[in-house]
Formats: structure tokens, C-alpha cells, sequence
């Protein structure tokens, strides 16, 4: 079977490798043939080189199996040992081992939903990144009347804005370098900072302090600070995503002193938030045109997250064509 494999810092190369089998699957497995997969910003920092411990790779730090780093697909199941699901039906979610760049991948089938098959597979791709959200948001308790702010307006930020909206947050400030004034109408912010964290925390006045603030940038650990700053006293702050450093630098004093709550935490009960996000994007069709920007063949694969790297105004969700 075909696979696009990472052989070094920002370069892909299209591999020939021996397919997995369907009588291999373990129990709860799920052999799937992708057909769209989205690129996650967890992803970006292995093809900038770092490594990674692949359950393909027990012991070492190098990343050479072949699909890697790719999690979050659409695709069609080609045989299964999970009881719901069966073979030829359309499926969206998580490819367990982040190996979703190849023709054929086993999966955890958990970690899989059926979705409305009237959007494209590159659109349907979108609903894995809105479960996690999804989950994260229901973890924070009642929002409702609150200022909330959400660091990092990229694809995830911008799902958190929208759903902290609908759930009913009062105002929603969203903070990035990048300007992304345009999508504050459709995504739900009521205020955009075009600013990097640090300098928005700073200009902050008591009444202005949100009750809550989202971390949605990722792969750094200053702006775990800057929320500490931001945030109203006995409020709380969301630090959303996987962390590139084991230990992150915590400002004690501050975070005792305003009686703060700290959030972090994977995407657990996946099958029924990958359905709840189904039913969110069916109540909010707009999200569906404007959430994905670009969409890449395959064998574009190296230009996609070259572009991911590089944020730009009206460039959200990177998708990679699998089919």
C-alpha cells in the first residue's frame, strides 16, 4: 500500500510499505482506509523534527513509520472487529496510532462515529477537532453571562469561540498575532485582539478580566503565564492540547492569590462527542464553509504543513485530500 512518510525535519516521501491485515485486528479494532485527514497543530512540531515515541517504534525516539503525524481523518471502514461498526461504512475521528497518512491504518474503533455522509469527507474531517472541543467545554461548568477569552485563533481557538458563544458566554474576546477579524462574525467573537498575549494581558484593567481564559496556541510555555495574568480573580484558565515539555513553569503566587483553577486534559467518551459534534454542526451549517480553507492532494502533502506552520490572515483549517 502507498504511505506518505516523515523522513526528516519538514520533508515527506511517498512509500511503498506492506498493508495491514484484517485478520490481524485485536479486538475493538478497526481497519479504515482514510479518505481526508486534517492537520492538527499537535502534529506541526514533529515535522519540525521532534520526536516522538511511535507505539510502531517501541524504544526510540525516531518517527520512521510510515503515515505519521497524521490523527484526525475521515475515512471508510475496510474490515472491523468493533460492534458498531462494520465494513463500508463512512466514518469520522481518530487514527490511534497518528499514522492516518496511508492507504490502510488500524485504529482504535472507540475513537470512531458516523457522520452525515452529505459533506465531502474534507469537510466532514472538521468534526473530529469540534469533539474535542466539544468535550473541553463541558468540562468548565457554566459560562453562561461570562467574559471568556481564547489565546491562539487558529482552527481550534475559533471552534472554542463559537461554542463558548452557544453555550453562552456574554462576551468573547479572541486574542492572536495573526489578525483574524474576519471570521469574528461567523466563529462568534464579539472582540479581536490582533496581539500577542503577553502585551494583551497587560493592558488590563480589573473590570475588564475574564472568567475564564482558553490557552489555544500551544507549543510554548510563556502563554501559560500570560492566562495567570489575564484572568479575574477566582476565575479559571483552560490549557487545551498535548504540551511539547513535560514540566511547564508555573506562577504560584499569582495562581494562589487569585484563587485560580487550572483545566487541562485529553478527549475521553470519543464515539458519543464525535456524535454531539454531528448534531452541533448540523444546528450551525455556516461553520461548514467557512472552517476549512485548504484543501491539499495527497502527494501535496509537504506544501500542506509547510502552509500549517505559517498562519495567515483567512487561512483556518489545512486538510490533506486522502482519497
Amino acid at each position: 500500500m502507498w504511505a506518505q512518510r516523515l523522513s526528516g525535519p519538514f520533508t515527506f516521501e511517498r512509500v511503498e510499505v506492506g498493508a495491514p491485515r484484517a485478520d490481524g485486528l485485536a479486538e475493538g479494532q478497526v481497519l479504515l482506509a482514510p479518505k481526508a485527514g486534517g492537520i492538527c497543530g499537535s502534529d506541526l512540531p514533529f515535522f519540525k523534527g521532534a520526536p516522538f515515541l511511535h507505539a510502531a517504534n517501541p524504544g526510540s525516539a525516531t518517527t520512521p513509520a510510515p503515515g505519521f503525524p497524521m490523527h484526525e481523518v475521515v475515512g471508510e471502514v475496510f474490515a472491523s472487529r468493533h460492534p458498531a461498526h462494520a465494513a463500508g461504512d463512512r466514518v469520522v475521528g481518530w487514527a490511534s496510532a497518528f499514522d492516518g497518512l496511508a492507504e490502510l491504518v488500524v485504529t482504535d474503533g472507540e475513537g470512531l462515529a458516523g457522520y452525515d455522509t452529505g459533506m465531502a469527507p474534507t469537510t466532514a474531517v472538521m468534526l473530529q477537532p469540534l469533539a474535542c472541543v466539544l468535550y473541553a467545554v463541558e468540562q468548565l461548568g457554566d459560562v453562561r453571562g461570562r467574559t471568556v477569552a481564547v489565546i491562539g485563533q487558529g482552527p481550534i481557538g475559533l471552534l472554542f469561540s463559537h461554542v463558548l458563544k452557544q453555550r453562552g458566554a456574554r462576551h468573547v474576546v479572541g486574542v492572536d498575532r495573526v489578525d483574524r477579524s474576519a471570521a469574528a462574525g461567523t466563529f462568534g467573537v464579539d472582540e479581536t485582539v490582533t496581539a500577542s498575549a503577553n502585551l494583551w494581558a497587560a493592558t488590563l484593567g480589573e473590570e475588564d478580566r475574564p472568567f475564564l481564559v482558553v490557552e489555544a496556541v500551544g507549543h510554548q510555555v510563556t502563554t501559560l503565564t500570560d492566562c495567570l495574568q489575564a484572568v479575574a480573580r477566582g476565575g479559571q484558565v483552560l490549557y487545551f492540547g498535548i504540551p511539547d515539555d513535560q514540566v511547564y513553569p508555573l506562577d504560584m503566587l499569582t495562581f494562589l492569590r487569585k484563587n485560580l483553577t487550572l483545566r487541562a486534559g485529553a478527549t475521553l467518551e470519543r464515539r458519543r462527542v464525535l456524535t454531539d459534534a454531528g448534531s452541533y454542526l448540523a444546528g450551525h451549517p455556516a461553520l461548514r464553509e467557512a472552517y476549512v480553507t485548504d484543501v491539499h492532494p495527497v502527494d501535496d502533502v509537504q506544501a500542506a504543513f509547510a502552509a500549517a506552520i505559517q498562519p495567515r490572515p483567512g487561512q483556518y483549517k489545512i486538510v490533506v485530500d486522502l482519497s
